[in-house]
């Protein structure tokens, strides 16, 4: 019988939660999981907890969660608000825009700063069809963890019907040297060794241990990411 009660007990606040969920939801705005930022995200994983709990222990009270869950909503516009109205307030709760690529080339600084890896940028490079990190002219970190990108103008994307011309095959470049790493795989795949390797580094002056990134194609087109840059463009918003 206490069971019985318990269950139906769950079931009252599951039917009265969920409504007042939905309409904080709307309350605080479309936006999709993707695209939250910091704030957003522990307003959601506060709102989950304080459910969860009231749903899963009848012992709770129920009026004291949909006070939080009211007070959670209220509090996540009027953040939302300030943002918008104060752009410096924003700077100090979330993440700002950070520039990861210039022209081909790593920002190591930056990577760290963001904490991560290059194998991070590589694999967001993939899932946008870039293999070639030379054709990226600008890529920024954005403050909700996606990757932007900007290819470089003389590498856009442009139809071999728009020329007139026979398409041909684009290697794709494979990673060869990781933060000082030579990849021995990579070399035999290319049917090249660390011998070949290294007499082309020292043409340009260059030891791999210096090299935080170099990728290299079935074509042996060797790219080396410049450890420092001159410039870093300003983007901040």
């Amino acid at each position: 019988m206490e069971l019985a009660k318990d269950l139906l007990l769950v079931t009252g606040r599951i039917v009265t939660i969920f409504p007042l969920l939905l309409v904080m939801g709307l309350v605080m705005g479309r936006r999709s999981i993707g695209e939250l930022p910091v704030f957003d995200f522990l307003v959601v994983l506060a709102l989950g907890a304080v459910v969860g709990a009231d749903i899963a222990d009848p012992e709770i009270e129920h009026i004291p969660t949909g006070y939080a869950i009211i007070f959670i909503g209220l509090m996540q516009r009027i953040v939302s608000l300030l943002v918008i109205k104060y752009k410096t307030f924003g700077k100090w709760i979330t993440f700002k825009p950070t520039v990861v690529i210039s022209n081909g080339n790593l920002i190591v600084s930056n990577l760290h700063q963001v904490r991560y890896s290059i194998d991070n940028i590589l694999q967001m490079l993939r899932e946008k069809d870039i293999f070639h990190m030379e054709e990226v002219e600008l890529a920024i970190l954005e403050a909700n963890g996606r990757l932007t990108v900007h290819k470089s103008p003389l590498k856009a994307s442009v139809t071999v019907e728009d020329l007139g011309l026979t398409k041909t095959d684009q290697s794709i470049a494979y990673p060869l040297i990781l933060e000082g790493n030579v990849s021995k795989r990579v070399l035999e795949y290319v049917n090249k060794d660390e011998a070949w390797l290294d007499e082309q580094l020292i043409a340009r002056g260059l030891q791999s241990e210096d090299i935080f990134y170099a990728s290299i194609d079935e074509n042996l087109k060797l790219h080396i990411s410049q450890p420092t840059l001159d410039t870093i463009p300003p983007i901040e918003h």
